[in-house]
């Protein structure tokens, strides 16, 4: 019986910051208030729990999905595309433009796509 092969270490390359983490958990807690809300002001106009009880779960997954559908619409602003980019670049490849944050070059040859300093 042949040897299993060894899988290679992962490197830890990305690590989210807690924000990241925790904005999933923010959607969810949005939309459970709003479904809270609902089940509520059904449960205490017409006092019938299984009715607040649906009305709970369907106002849940409406929620969700109308947050899900507007984070997606959001464009994302510079420090997301370059946070972007990094996560799709290898390990070990340098920034596409240099040195710099700003994607100009550290050394004495001007970037392509440098701007004049005002």
């Amino acid at each position: 019986m042949p040897k299993p092969a060894k899988r290679p270490k992962p490197t830890p390359t990305y690590q989210p910051s807690m924000r990241d983490r925790l904005r999933p958990v923010e959607l969810l807690g949005f939309s459970g208030v709003l479904a809270l809300f609902t089940g509520l002001v059904i449960l205490m106009s017409t006092r019938q729990l299984a009715l607040s009880g649906i009305g709970f779960g369907i106002a849940f997954i409406v929620s969700l999905v109308v947050v899900a559908l507007l984070t997606l619409g959001f464009k994302p602003d510079s420090a997301e595309l370059s946070d972007l980019d990094e996560q799709n670049r290898a390990p070990g490849e340098g920034r596409p433009g240099g040195d710099r944050p700003d994607g100009g070059s550290s050394g004495s040859k001007p970037s392509s796509d440098s701007r004049p300093s005002t």
